[in-house]
């Protein structure tokens, strides 16, 4: 237990300020300027470039022509308008730097503006609330994100502004700034607000989940230049009330010699929060479960201490940390669930014995704590979001979080808790897991290591949580740099087939349909299908459609048609004389693109000259035309000789499938809003099961493209065979939110419902 006398590197002391007219106030925002331009400027510009990119792909599968010209029309005003968007976007993050600096510091909105702002909020129209709802979320999302980082930003900046206290919503360079000054920036764009919500999705994307390192860069620069040298990037609880003395620590949170016994609940949201759920347990026992409450009489003795409850907890810590941890689901589930439902029992036991009674009982918000934390581990067994051995795995935090939220119950109410934020990172990183993508073991003996390390090293002090946040966050960056590049691969390759796939197609198309009913001597249609073919292949993939090559592969197609039409006068014949030359030099040229040896090509070409000889009536034929066809070899890839327009077999599949009137429209719904990202579940026939996110979707067969956590294949699937994986239950959707939201929304409603077992409240 940490003693608060003994001196700590996390104690700052914020009477530490500098003059805001001194020089060295100048060259340090000098330097903080400098940064915030220098990496805005990159990230902003590494937006635009991808924005392009992205209402081109949406406009080749918008959904109708209406949907794609917005998407056009979004794509030309971004190109014309780039420039003076980005100069916007980056002059307002600079006067609201050179405001900062001069100390016209935005004041934090409070409740009365709050108010307000809803009350403006309902009067907008559709479109710009769907705008402010979007930029909302991304700065809660980031701030949540980088609660750390930024706090130590909030902490040095504020040194250096003269003391005057820096928030998250009054940082130059925070999320909400950023965010307010692209939305000023975004006015210089006329766009529908679909597009609008995609540029926003992209600066989301691309420029503020980037900033992590300006906020390092910033903080290593004012470190070093000692402002607050010994200050640590970490946040406990983020907090709406700054506590008023002046000696606070990095967390944020006053320091007393008590506190490490029980920190009281001062957030005043927290509270609220608290209160209500302590009216839902109440209500949920009933009268006599109510007896238990804050204030009622206790059947016997004093309540528990927070020094008492502690210690009973740390026992039974250390008997299961002393436990092996099995390999297994199978064995484990049923037991591990019985030590989760027990674990409330135990502890009343055990403090008991260690008063020397048979039990004992402990205050209502004690008690509903300890409800409030089974129930989560309750929720995490039964969570379909978690494999079963990660399931197992994390029920074993029990106790240290219900240490935790005994010591903070800020905990339950706030996202940027640091126990809070390990838990859904763990969650998170257990839901990409399967035994298939870890062959090696590597991710689940990491995330038993950190579970084991919390067992046997937690005792109060919270800061563990973030040291092992950061190692998890280590391992996790270095595994995704990995994955991202077989992820890559996977993805080019996978293009590149269906590149080849769909360049000999419209090869295929282009010949029959040139040809049509039209009868050719075998010479001419074997050359045309098979090494011509391979060379209109080639020329699209190199050059492309729009290139003058591929137009006059096409002409050489007519020409040579035209060649092998019987001759009938002298005019006819001097025609063909006149052609022949230049079908010869096209034909070399496409012979030697597709690596045609030369002793094939001259042949091939004597194989034509006898045929042209016989065609003109000059002397029969010294071959059999058809048998120059064995002596076309063309390259491996290339295609078979075409005698029918070739079509897609999962086209065909697709049709039939979106045809059947037994197909649920809703499964199609689900497929077509998937998004790059996701996480799914796919269960095969005989019971395996294999997670995979969604990497890409094809824009141009429309497939979606599956990987593990290691990057690695494992399916892809046309929108009607996922829409059928779907209503089959052989594919299933996890759930992309935080699993402590979804824990404390499944907890809550769960509260409000009428109780079936009055003696088992947390069941």
């Amino acid at each position: 237990m940490s003693n608060a006398s003994e001196p700590s590197s996390n104690v700052v002391d914020l009477s530490q300020r500098i003059d805001p007219r001194s020089d060295r106030v100048g060259a340090l925002l000098v330097t903080v300027r400098g940064i915030a331009t220098k990496r805005l400027h990159a990230l902003a510009s590494n937006m635009f470039e991808n924005i392009d990119d992205a209402l081109f792909d949406l406009a080749e599968k918008a959904e109708n022509n209406a949907a794609q010209t917005q998407f056009f029309d979004g794509m030309r005003e971004v190109r014309k308008k780039r420039a003076i968007v980005e100069r916007t976007f980056l002059g307002q993050v600079a006067r609201d730097l050179a405001d900062f600096s001069t100390g016209r510091v935005r004041p934090a909105e409070g409740e009365t503006s709050s108010r307000a702002a809803t009350v403006e909020l309902s009067l907008v129209g559709e479109s710009e609330l769907e705008e402010t709802l979007a930029i909302t979320s991304m700065i809660s999302k980031n701030e949540s994100r980088l609660a750390r980082a930024l706090f130590a930003v909030n902490q040095r900046l504020s040194v250096i502004c003269g003391g005057n206290r820096m928030d998250d919503a009054t940082n130059p360079v925070g999320p909400a700034s950023l965010a307010n000054a692209f939305k000023q920036a975004m006015r210089e764009l006329t766009v529908e607000v679909r597009v609008r919500l995609i540029i926003y999705k992209l600066f989301d994307r691309y420029v503020l989940a980037g900033i992590d390192e300006l906020y390092e860069e910033i903080n290593n620069e004012l470190a070093n230049a000692g402002v607050l040298p010994q200050l640590r990037h970490e946040v406990a609880g983020r907090r709406t009330d700054a506590p008023t003395s002046s000696t606070v620590t990095a967390t944020g949170e006053v320091r007393s010699p008590v506190h490490a016994e029980a920190s009281p609940v001062t957030d005043a949201a927290a509270t609220e929060f608290m209160q209500q759920l302590h009216a839902l347990f109440i209500a949920r026992r009933g009268p006599e479960g109510a007896a238990l409450g804050v204030g009622a009489p206790v059947p016997s003795g004093p309540m528990p201490s927070p020094t008492e409850l502690l210690g009973a907890l740390t026992l039974l810590q250390s008997q299961i940390a002393s436990l092996p941890m099995a390999a297994g689901p199978v064995a484990t589930q049923a037991d591990v669930s019985r030590d989760v439902a027990q674990l409330k029992e135990q502890l009343l036991t055990q403090i008991g014995q260690l008063r020397g009674q048979s039990s004992a009982q402990v205050s209502g918000m004690d008690e509903d704590t300890i409800d409030l934390v089974g129930m989560l581990f309750e929720f995490i067994l039964e969570d379909h979001n978690l494999p079963a051995e990660m399931q197992v795995l994390l029920a074993r935090l029990q106790i240290p979080y219900l240490k935790v939220a005994l010591l903070d119950r800020r905990m339950f109410a706030h996202k940027s808790h640091p126990a809070r934020q390990l838990l859904d990172a763990l969650a998170d990183a257990a839901k990409a897991w399967s035994a298939e993508s870890d062959r090696d073991g590597r991710l689940f003996d990491k995330m038993k290591s950190i579970v084991e390390q919390l067992l046997h090293d937690f005792d109060d002090d919270v800061d563990i949580f973030n040291r092992l946040a950061t190692e998890l966050q280590e391992f996790l960056d270095v595994s995704r740099r990995r994955a991202e590049l077989a992820e890559q691969r996977v993805a080019e390759s996978t293009r590149g087939r269906e590149k080849l796939e769909q360049a000999r197609r419209r090869a295929a198309q282009e010949i029959v349909g040139r040809i049509g009913e039209q009868s050719l001597p075998p010479l001419i249609y074997g050359v045309l299908t098979r090494a011509w073919a391979n060379y209109i292949v080639l020329t699209l993939l190199r050059q492309g459609e729009e290139s003058p090559e591929f137009r006059e592969s096409l002409r050489f197609i007519t020409d040579f048609i035209a060649s092998a039409r019987p001759v009938h006068d002298v005019a006819e014949r001097r025609e063909l004389r006149l052609m022949l030359p230049g079908v010869e030099r096209a034909l070399r040229k496409g012979l030697s693109a597709v690596a045609f040896q030369d002793a094939d090509t001259e042949q091939l070409l004597g194989q034509l000259h006898a045929f042209y000889r016989q065609q003109l009536g000059e002397t029969a034929a010294e071959a059999d035309s058809e048998s120059i066809i064995a002596s076309v070899m063309p390259l491996p890839e290339a295609i078979a000789a075409i005698e029918e327009p070739v079509v897609e077999p999962m086209e065909e599949d697709e049709v039939q499938t979106l045809s059947d009137d037994a197909f649920d429209e809703r499964f199609l719904t689900q497929a077509r809003e998937l998004k790059v990202g996701q996480w799914l579940e796919f269960v095969e026939e005989d019971g395996t099961s294999e997670r995979a996110k969604l990497s890409w979707v094809s824009p141009i067969s429309g497939r979606y493209l599956f990987v593990n956590r290691r990057g690695l294949k494992v399916a892809d699937h046309s929108l009607a065979g996922l829409a059928a994986a779907f209503a089959s239950g052989a594919a299933r959707i996890l759930d992309s939110s935080l699993l402590f939201d979804r824990a404390m929304d499944a907890i809550v409603e769960r509260l409000r419902q009428p109780e079936t077992d009055p003696e088992h409240t947390a069941e």
